[in-house]
């Protein structure tokens, strides 16, 4: 890393320019590493030093980024609080008796503790946004499929994306530029106004289970938007929806886990089978699996309820979204993140939202939306609690429109940070 360091300093002296040259990124331990160990979060890679790159990490590194070190995940990244049983609990840098979120917990952790100033995670129902709400930064998820997956442990074909953490809503769109080789595009004025912008937040579906805290801070945050310009409507995207994207979500979720994780162990030649890593797995971890993930497991997915999910809910769910998108011509539509602040670690498995015990897949109650679909979403800190633990306001956009989403948070994070 030193010399690493030492070099990128003789080519900034030689007149280099490279956009990220001598910053030291984080990279979450799913991601291969060319040269350092990637352990998926599994004990049994501890010492697996793989032979290749993921793309996203030869992209940075191309553009002059130093892999200052790998981040703590959860199992396979398979989790929402930030557990792993061999590497340790990631704890929130804002409480350490505070979870960090997952599954990319180390990441974001990273650079909430101002370690490095960005880091790489992975997203398939929430994993960059959850954390990022509870550790209070910033967490993109692109357009799936816009970011490369190659080299990057999966979960699901269908909702895996490759995303960034950072500080600042600037710093992931630099990221972005980087990975995708996008040219860039210049941004608005950085939050000073939003006017003839026009937002949209669904009520019914994102404030039912909500802490009263977090829906007070989000309900401020639609009055300050309005305040400097923006049109903030109201859209309700029916009875049932929270319903269909949960069912449709998570179905393809654990019905694809299998197939994607074998089929990467092969590819990459990553030592273990599917087989070796199940039986490996944390005792809850491996229940889970035996439960949904493997075939004739009581709550699999079975074949007809995944080609449903693909194609009769999910065009539906796009359908509903594009009554924000299209018929009320929102850019983006607004919710809390998570529906809470960080649980104690204690709490964990089950958490406390609204006065009622539910499953700590409650957490990602709200970012299931955007992956159901692909679209892109981006979770920005706006503001503390009472108790002083983050909380965040996530923005999701139409496919595809990524860098017009990165400019809007952008403006939007300048109402909190000018």
């Amino acid at each position: 890393m030193l010399a690493s360091a030492r070099e990128a300093d003789k080519a900034r002296a030689g007149g280099s320019a490279t956009p990220l040259l001598g910053v030291p990124l984080g990279v979450k331990d799913s991601y291969l590493t060319k040269g350092l160990p990637t352990s998926l979060g599994l004990e049994g890679l501890a010492q697996f030093v793989p032979q290749e790159d993921a793309d996203a990490v030869r992209a940075i590194k191309d553009a002059g980024a130093l892999v200052f070190g790998k981040n703590n995940l959860v199992e396979m990244s398979y989790g929402l609080t930030g557990h792993n049983a061999r590497y340790g609990q990631v704890k929130n840098p804002h409480a350490r008796g505070r979870v960090s979120g997952g599954s990319s917990s180390g990441s974001a952790a990273s650079v909430a503790a101002n370690i490095v100033p960005a880091s790489l995670g992975g997203d398939t129902v929430g994993s960059i946004r959850v954390p990022a709400s509870f550790c209070g930064v910033v967490g993109f998820k692109p357009t799936t499929g816009r970011w490369p997956r190659n080299g990057v442990a999966p979960i699901s074909y269908t909702l895996d994306t490759t995303g960034v953490f950072a500080r600042r809503v600037e710093d992931c769109a630099l990221v972005d530029q980087v990975v995708t080789g996008q040219q860039a595009t210049e941004f608005s004025d950085g939050g000073r106004g939003l006017k003839g912008i026009r937002l949209a937040f669904a009520p019914r579906q994102f404030l039912d289970l909500v802490d009263s805290e977090v829906e007070a801070r989000f309900r401020e945050e639609v009055r300050r938007l309005r305040d400097v310009g923006a049109e903030v409507v109201e859209v309700d995207l029916g009875d049932d929806f929270n319903a269909l994207i949960q069912t449709a979500t998570w179905g393809i979720f654990a019905y694809e886990t299998m197939g994607a994780i074998s089929k990467f162990l092969r590819h990459h030649d990553v030592p273990p089978t599917f087989e070796a890593i199940y039986t490996d797995l944390k005792p809850q971890l491996h229940q889970a699996w035996a439960h949904i993930v493997l075939p004739g497991g009581a709550g699999a997915t079975s074949a007809e309820g995944y080609q449903t999910a693909l194609n009769v809910s999910r065009p539906e769910i796009r359908r509903r979204l594009d009554t924000a998108f299209v018929t009320q011509g929102a850019q983006a539509i607004l919710q809390p993140t998570t529906p809470c602040t960080a649980p104690l670690i204690e709490e964990q498995t089950t958490v406390h939202i609204a006065g009622q015990e539910v499953s700590y897949l409650a957490l990602a109650n709200h970012t299931v939306s955007a992956s159901s679909v692909g679209l892109p979403g981006i979770s920005v800190p706006i503001g503390l609690s009472r108790g002083g633990l983050p909380i965040g306001l996530e923005l999701d956009a139409p496919l595809g429109s990524d860098r017009v989403l990165l400019d809007l948070a952008r403006r939007v994070e300048g109402v909190w940070k000018p």
